[in-house]
């Protein structure tokens, strides 16, 4: 389609399997940007893709014009589950309505105050007395961190939590764990670019379905047994859904479809990406000892042991906020950002974005961009400090995303992140086990989200 203003040329395709000079191998996104500047356009399949990537090109599209690309871009593994419900995939007049319920709601339920921190603190001391259980003994704390994660996200929603043996919640953690690593493998991302042909065959995305359901199915009875009674202040997200589904006219997106989805796009976005952090922040523990010591030396020195950390120590605790800070910025969680799209033709940096082409926002450009962050690779919490060795606040780190569309659960998850960490650093020396050396910093898989591996670590009482 010709553009709209003759200043503003259509975007040229780029195919990234094209040869680019004496070798073959295929381009990836961050390359191409490299050389084509910050807006290029690929052929994924039979989608037309624009990629954005840079933090000044990232921040006009997210921020300064975000409302021009609030849009949810084509996810077809993800569309096939939310009918254009929920927070995640709906667009329009629905999601409008949703974000703005779930903002004030999850607030009201104590997201972003005191309460919720107290929530991760009382949950943190849960863990650490599980993990106790084991000893000095090699453990795998992987399920423990969701589910002491995902009970904090529960309690917001609908006021209650699970007992880490709970065999039904161990089950729908296990299932949303598994379907992030589908999403993310070979299997999923060809699913997502040929949907309607491998709908009816078996594979990987069968199993992505049954998990979902399976999920739900968890949710189904939390929601039906959780929340307040009527007639009472709403105190969870699930009780102030319900008052808005008395009180809903015709029409409204206030329905119990509509609960059902937004219930487990809050459950799963409140879980799996903060214990995944969690995690990596363990690892990198393990693989720089010198950080965690010097960790533990600020904890010692502000906190002491005779009381847990909590967010108001924070400002007094700059090289642990750093790190935790770097944990994020290295871990990279959703490289290339949640996919958004545009409703008509839109110019953008002296191109014009064909009406339905779906948008990559490149977060990993920003959060190792060698302007910001020199040497990105490298895990440095120096990345966060001034020469005066106080926390430094980087324009470049959007691991959530950045404006209207940015993650919901950004509050939460700062503060689990924070809280968690905290108290298993005050608690505990993290080791290798014996003869076997700390894990790399890099993802087991990498592709929608990158993916941190099993741990296998010794939890030494300090």
């Amino acid at each position: 389609m010709p553009p709209s203003d003759p200043q503003c040329p259509p975007l040229t395709l780029i195919d990234p399997s094209a040869s680019h000079g004496p070798s073959s191998t295929p381009i990836a996104p961050p390359q191409l940007s490299s050389r084509y500047g910050p807006v290029l356009s690929l052929r994924l399949g039979s989608e037309q893709a624009v990629v954005v990537s840079g933090v000044a090109a990232l921040r006009e599209l997210l921020v300064t014009r975000g409302d021009e690309f609030t849009s949810r871009g084509h996810f077809a593994i993800g569309e096939k589950q939310s009918a254009d419900l929920g927070l995640f995939m709906s667009n329009g007049a629905t999601w409008i309505s949703m974000r703005r319920f779930a903002l004030t709601a999850l607030r009201d339920a104590g997201m972003g105050s005191r309460r919720a921190e107290e929530m991760a603190m009382e949950e943190a001391a849960e863990l650490i007395r599980e993990l106790e259980k084991g000893g000095t003994a090699v453990q795998d704390p992987s399920e423990l961190l969701s589910a002491a994660v995902g009970n904090v996200a529960l309690r917001l929603l609908c006021g209650c939590r699970f007992p880490y043996g709970d065999s039904g919640y161990r089950d729908a953690l296990r299932c949303m764990a598994e379907n992030l690593r589908i999403e993310s493998s070979a299997a999923g991302k060809l699913y997502n670019a040929l949907p309607a042909l491998l709908d009816p065959l078996p594979g990987a995305h069968r199993r992505f379905f049954r998990n979902n359901a399976r999920v739900r199915r968890f949710l189904d009875g939390v929601i039906a047994g959780g929340g307040e009674k009527s007639g009472e202040t709403p105190r969870d997200f699930v009780s102030a859904f319900r008052r808005k589904m008395e009180e809903a006219a015709p029409g409204s997106p206030f329905t119990a479809a509509n609960l059902q989805v937004s219930a487990f796009d809050l459950f799963l976005a409140g879980t799996e990406t903060t214990s995944m952090a969690l995690r990596y922040g363990m690892m990198a523990a393990l693989r720089e000892p010198a950080v965690m010591e010097r960790v533990q030396e600020e904890l010692d020195r502000v906190v002491g042991s005779e009381r847990p950390p909590s967010l108001r120590d924070r400002p007094a605790l700059p090289y642990t906020d750093a790190v935790i800070h770097e944990v994020q910025r290295h871990l990279d969680l959703i490289p290339l950002g949640f996919v958004r799209s545009v409703t008509r033709d839109t110019p953008f940096r002296g191109y014009i974005i064909p009406k339905g082409s779906t948008i990559y926002p490149l977060l990993s450009s920003a959060l190792k961009d060698p302007h910001y962050f020199p040497n990105p690779e490298r895990f440095d919490p120096q990345h966060f400090l001034d020469s005066e060795g106080k926390f430094r606040r980087c324009e470049a780190f959007m691991p959530f995303s950045a404006g209207r569309r940015m993650c919901l659960g950004e509050p939460l998850a700062r503060t689990q992140i924070f809280i968690f960490i905290t108290a298993l650093l005050q608690r505990f020396r993290l080791c290798p086990p014996p003869g076997e050396e700390p894990p790399e910093l890099r993802p087991d898989i990498g592709g929608i989200t990158n993916i941190p591996p099993a741990l296998r670590l010794r939890f030494c009482p300090r």
